[in-house]
């Protein structure tokens, strides 16, 4: 039995003289961190087992952690996240895998209306549909070409780095393999702060200023940063060049960090006791933004609107506003086919 996943069969590769191949279209993998199937804790069970064994994103020792996971955490998590899950469930099942999925068609609209052959597909790092089966389906596409988009603007090694072991590791079974390209960050680029941005601009001449904008990024342990990871110098960026594009809108702007995980240390400051703090201060208007999420989920759906939004008015806050993720907006969309395109300039060049 081979170690290689089977190949599409070829009628004319012994010919000596066989056919020139067309060029096939070029292949968009857009990869996401995941979701469970489902809003039940079995779903969640199986989702957080993959997602909390991967190395990267645990760096603890497999002998070490994975008692601790198997014994403690997967026993009793998923039966707290359950009813999280439930809060922010879609009629079309998790709102990351809808939006994620919405966003891989405009990007495919917006390249094809440009004159480009291209097949896009989502892929979810864990869960469903994975990396493995969308790559499976741009080979079947005849995609010989795969640039691979994680849908993550700031680098980070538990997220855009185990997004490309996953891809490689898939196409170590494959005979023929594509030629690849990674895109590793697009933190300050233009078409994405100026798509953060205009989703400000929109959401406030509509409903008005706040007195803060607050940048909720996710969380890392900070020894991960100390040791080289560049994820919090990229947030930084991004909050650096949103504020410039805002002019003087721009100092409303502070960042923090969410969903901390254990009892280590995190970046900091964290979101929900930095939101309690200015309402304590007497700040009683606050916008909470989380641009390192290109499709709202359980992160900013539940623990940022529900969560957060209760602890600020707990706390003495009179109003709090979170703005969607950019989801499904076609203008991003565009934006990204804009990105993509530089990306695979080459390879367009190469098509005559």
């Amino acid at each position: 039995m081979s170690r290689f996943l089977p190949e599409p069969s070829d009628p004319h590769a012994l010919e000596a003289t066989p056919p020139i191949r067309l060029a096939g279209p070029i292949g968009v993998l857009m990869i996401n961190l995941g979701t469970p199937d489902e809003a039940t804790a079995g779903s969640i069970r199986k989702y957080l087992g993959e997602f909390l064994s991967d190395p990267r994103v645990i760096e603890m020792p497999q002998w070490l952690w994975q008692p601790i996971l198997r014994g403690a955490v997967l026993p009793l998590r998923p039966r707290k996240l359950a009813p999280r899950y439930r809060e922010i469930w879609l009629e079309q099942g998790s709102p990351l895998l809808v939006y994620s999925l919405a966003q891989a068609r405009a990007v495919q609209a917006a390249l094809v209306g440009t004159g480009i052959d291209a097949v896009v597909e989502a892929g979810m790092r864990y869960g469903n549909p994975s990396i493995a089966d969308a790559l499976a389906r741009l080979r079947g596409r005849g995609c010989e070409r795969i640039l691979v988009l994680p849908m993550y603007p700031q680098y980070a090694a538990s997220t855009t780095a185990t997004a490309v072991d996953a891809v490689m590791a898939c196409l170590a079974r494959v005979r023929n393999q594509p030629e690849l390209r990674f895109v590793k960050r697009y933190n300050t680029e233009p078409a994405y702060i100026e798509a953060l941005a205009r989703q400000l601009r929109q959401f406030w001449q509509e409903r008005g200023k706040p007195q803060r904008l607050l940048l909720s990024f996710h969380g890392l342990p900070r020894v991960t940063v100390e040791q080289g990871d560049p994820y919090h110098r990229d947030c930084m960026e991004t909050a650096q060049a949103l504020r410039q594009h805002l002019g003087e809108d721009g100092q409303l702007v502070h960042v923090a960090f969410q969903s901390r995980f254990g009892a280590q240390r995190w970046l900091e400051p964290y979101t929900m006791p930095t939101l309690q703090q200015w309402a304590r201060q007497g700040i009683a208007q606050v916008d909470v933004l989380c641009p390192g999420f290109l499709a709202d989920c359980l992160e900013t759906l539940e623990e940022i609107q529900m969560q957060c939004r209760d602890a600020f008015l707990g706390s003495g806050g009179k109003q709090f506003r979170y703005i969607p993720c950019l989801n499904g907006d076609a203008q991003w969309a565009e934006g990204l086919a804009r990105l993509i395109r530089r990306h695979i300039e080459g390879w367009l060049a190469g098509r005559g």
